[in-house]
């Protein structure tokens, strides 16, 4: 009997063996399935799980139809400008009341004027200066500005509501005689319906139509307050790379009696277009204003705007201005202004991947 026990023993191990190999292969699996889940990149997961089950047959690929691959359309959308700053496609909306950017943010240490305007003037009574200011040429320069979505898919996934707020301040910081003054600040608030469009005008994708109710005014005391309300119509088309906006207003009416600068239309224009061209990391933008009128009343307004890498995320800015209504209290004043500093937001290319 004693000869048997070496073999009996050898066959309950050889019984055995299989269920002891089975559970450490369970172990090993169940280890797996936990490592392929926290891989939280797609392909990095899907590949994880080839390894550890096995790639589907070469004969289950081919009977699966073909991957999908983006339209032109697609494309044309992931690299629209306009759809990246103002939220348009369902799929970059990312809901509201969160800070956005809008127009620039600048800061000129230095802006230049040709001539400066000593004595505001207005048609209306008790809205001219009687005392020469005394101004120096070059003053410091900077503007805020950002939107904040009010209403996400007001009329369907096609529009948002939009509320907007941009100001912008003159500063006589090397007027040391006339102690530094604030010379104008211009505040401009307004509610903008922003709606997503998509078609096509000679070469251009029309992505964006807007409206707007728009106020700006200096908060200043007579004589040097000066204000207006506006609704205006815009449109906004691009290309990769290029942004062009189109823009026309009307004037709310004021009683004249009230009405701090009855004339504004016939300098600060009843329209306006802008183009943007975002280049790597430097970007280009140029604004034209007209008044629409012919004859003496054909005035307007010509501003140019670069803004360029200096180190980092640290850019430059050069800004160009002619024409009138560089500011409120200026807006029947023409002069040729220039100035340089720094930008931190532009109108587009902040939104853009760098290389």
């Amino acid at each position: 009997m004693r000869a048997h026990r070496p073999a009996a023993i050898a066959a309950v191990i050889a019984a055995t063996l299989p269920l002891t190999t089975l559970s450490a292969a369970e172990a090993d699996e169940r280890d797996g399935i936990a490592k392929c889940r926290a891989q939280h990149n797609g392909p990095d997961r899907l590949a994880c799980y080839d390894q550890l089950f096995g790639a589907p047959e070469e004969e289950q690929l081919l009977q699966q139809p073909p991957a999908r691959l983006p339209d032109a359309a697609s494309v044309a959308d992931e690299r629209s400008l306009i759809d990246q700053r103002w939220e348009l496609s369902p799929e970059r909306k990312t809901g509201t009341f969160h800070l956005a950017p809008h127009k620039p943010v600048y800061f000129l240490a230095a802006w230049h004027a040709s001539r400066t305007n000593d004595t505001p003037t207005s048609p209306t009574e008790g809205h001219t200066v009687q005392r020469p200011l005394d101004l120096t040429k070059t003053e410091t320069k900077f503007q805020i500005s950002f939107k904040s979505k009010m209403v996400e898919d007001l009329f369907g996934d096609f529009s948002d509501l939009w509320f907007g707020y941009t100001q912008s301040s003159r500063w006589q910081l090397f007027n040391a005689p006339e102690s530094r003054p604030f010379r104008e600040t211009d505040y401009e608030p307004e509610l903008i319906l922003a709606f997503r469009t998509h078609y096509e005008l000679f070469g251009w994708t029309g992505r964006l139509a807007g409206l707007s109710l728009t106020h700006q005014s200096n908060g200043r005391p007579d004589p040097l307050s000066r204000s207006w309300n506006r609704v205006i119509a815009s449109a906004g088309f691009d290309r990769p790379g290029w942004t062009v906006t189109f823009r026309y207003w009307a004037r709310l009416h004021e009683d004249r009696a009230s009405d701090d600068n009855p004339d504004i239309l016939d300098y600060m224009g009843r329209g306006d277009v802008m183009v943007t061209r975002d280049w790597g990391k430097h970007e280009i933008s140029a604004m034209l204003r007209h008044t629409l009128r012919e004859g003496d009343r054909s005035r307007g307004a010509l501003e140019l705007n670069w803004a360029f890498p200096i180190h980092g995320n640290l850019k430059g800015y050069a800004q160009f201005f002619s024409g009138y209504g560089e500011s409120l209290i200026d807006y029947n004043h023409r002069a040729n202004y220039f100035g340089v500093g720094i930008s931190l937001i532009e109108w587009y290319s902040r939104t853009n991947e760098r290389p």
